[in-house]
């Protein structure tokens, strides 16, 4: 019973995580530029363990029955992600080019802080996140009983810290790729659609 759930939380888990939004875009775009990748990914993995608990612990069901956290959340979210994707637009129009390795050592465009407050932005401002990780997951592992529960709570933290350090290590060894700048142009351009259609997904329900 006990693998059962945790194979099932493991299965739930990537599922949920595993998509193509706007955390995960930003992990593997610092990762192309081997900045910081791995502090973000370790951010990331601890939002996302702090973020099942919670729900494991009964903190979905309050969140579920606020609307209030919900709105606020959507807007705050939305106008985030519209402002990075106007950023990445204009990247993608400037075009830009991996360091050469003569230059590798040259200071970075984000430092540490502007990074991981970055990754706090996309991890907390976005609902989607607070939607699978407090609600879905915690509420489906609100059916089982402690220390059932612990085994698919488990299950689902395992799969975010496998799925946040294996995109930041597989970005790296994709590198040589993006030495050119018609590369970098089609990825910011992809992630700059992203994030406009994870904002007017989140503000969509209050233009009907």
């Amino acid at each position: 019973m006990s693998s059962g759930l945790f194979i099932q939380g493991l299965g739930l888990g990537a599922g949920l995580i595993i998509a193509i939004g706007s955390q995960n875009a930003f992990v593997l775009r610092q990762g192309l530029k081997h900045e910081h990748h791995f502090a973000i990914a370790t951010l990331c993995f601890i939002i996302d363990a702090a973020l099942i608990t919670l729900g494991g612990l009964g903190v979905g069901t309050l969140v579920a029955s606020t609307p209030a956290l919900a709105t606020g959340a959507a807007v705050f979210g939305a106008v985030f992600l519209f402002v990075y994707g106007i950023l990445a637009f204009r990247r993608a129009w400037v075009g830009e080019v991996l360091k050469s390795e003569s230059n590798e050592n040259a200071p970075t465009r984000m430092s540490l802080k502007a990074a991981l407050l970055t990754t706090l932005g996309f991890s907390l401002l976005n609902p989607h996140v607070y939607l699978d990780t407090v609600v879905l997951l915690g509420g489906i592992s609100g059916q089982h009983p402690w220390p059932d529960r612990a085994w698919f709570l488990g299950g689902a933290v395992i799969a975010s810290f496998v799925w946040f350090f294996a995109l930041a290590f597989a970005a790296t060894k994709l590198a040589p790729l993006f030495r050119a700048p018609i590369t970098w142009k089609l990825l910011d351009a992809t992630i700059g659609m992203v994030m406009w259609a994870i904002a007017f997904s989140l503000i969509k329900p209050f233009l009907v």
